[in-house]
């Protein structure tokens, strides 16, 4: 009895998964749009200001800068 519940126990396991890969509405000959992604323009996380590594080198400029980095006493 063992010999053929493994029997049908495997028929049926070869029957099933044979029937899961075949799929009739599945059509392979259809064209299919590609369309590429569309990103999102990044947020403005700077409030306006001027990113500081693309401002102008200039003398004040720099003293701005390094007043900004001393300590405040």
């Amino acid at each position: 009895m063992k010999k053929t519940f493994l029997f049908g126990l495997l028929a049926a396991s070869l029957m099933l998964s044979a029937t899961s890969c075949s799929n009739p509405d599945h059509k392979t000959d259809e064209d299919v749009a590609v369309k590429p992604l569309e990103y999102l323009a990044p947020a403005d996380t700077t409030g306006g200001k001027v990113d500081p590594a693309t401002r102008e080198i200039n003398a004040v400029n720099a003293t701005e800068d390094i007043k900004k980095m001393q300590p405040v006493m």
